[in-house]
């Protein structure tokens, strides 16, 4: 991310009188959504404004709590004096945190057993976490079904749909790969772990493992631009 992407100014616009914040990178806008800002995406331009039907004192709350969430992790924020503070709230890494290190796993396997391991996480009939978001899906579609509006429980049988169709495949297949996984007890060709020793024939004293060395990496200067042939002699 650009350097700008750390700043991000959080003001009541003079025109709708919404509190609105601008800029700000995706670890931003995540904080701002926790803050109960909502996304507002644009064709040219997505900013985060706070719900409507808030009282000013509400929109205070929350504007500032805002701002003491965002520079506790060091993003600049410029904002109106209504919404400054020196308060810095802590920072805690969310619950998708914990499913994203299951990627960077995966990432630094080198068996199919790792990577069955990782899968077992996601797929586990019981307490997976397909399963624990199918369930999700479930609560969700349980409080729109009587919720009041008349949309609600159109909005209630497609969580539904999703929780039973969507997910049950993205199940499924998952965990046919996992399974497929656990039998096969394979090395990954193209990876294998760092024993971080080197062995008694290596001529660099200084190494510290035995990987091989990395590929040069290939540099691009520019092409001189072929030359303008040589004008045809005429013929006699």
């Amino acid at each position: 991310m650009a350097l700008a992407d750390r700043f991000l100014t959080l003001r009541r616009d003079v025109h709708s009188g919404e509190v609105l914040a601008r800029g700000g990178d995706p670890e931003a806008h995540s904080i701002l959504e926790r803050s109960g800002f909502v996304p507002v995406v644009r064709l040219h331009e997505t900013y985060h404004r706070l719900p409507v039907g808030l009282d000013e004192a509400e929109e205070k709350r929350l504007a500032t709590r805002a701002v003491a969430r965002l520079r506790a992790v060091k993003y600049g924020v410029d904002t109106d004096d209504a919404f400054d503070t020196d308060r810095r709230e802590p920072h805690y890494l969310p619950l998708g945190s914990s499913v994203a290190h299951l990627a960077e796993r995966i990432r630094d396997a080198t068996s199919s057993d790792e990577v069955a391991d990782v899968l077992t996480e996601l797929t586990a009939s019981h307490d997976g976490v397909l399963v624990a978001l199918g369930e999700v899906l479930a609560a969700t579609a349980a409080f729109y079904q009587d919720l009041g509006q008349p949309a609600d429980p159109h909005t209630a049988k497609r969580l539904q749909y999703l929780a039973e169709h969507r997910l049950g495949v993205l199940w499924s297949d998952l965990a046919h790969m996992r399974n497929d996984l656990v039998d096969r007890h394979q090395d990954h060709p193209q990876r294998r772990a760092c024993t971080a020793e080197v062995g008694p024939e290596e001529r660099e004293a200084s190494a510290v493992c035995a990987c091989p060395t990395p590929p040069p990496r290939l540099t691009t200067s520019p092409v001189a631009a072929p030359a303008a042939p040589a004008p045809a002699h005429p013929r006699r």
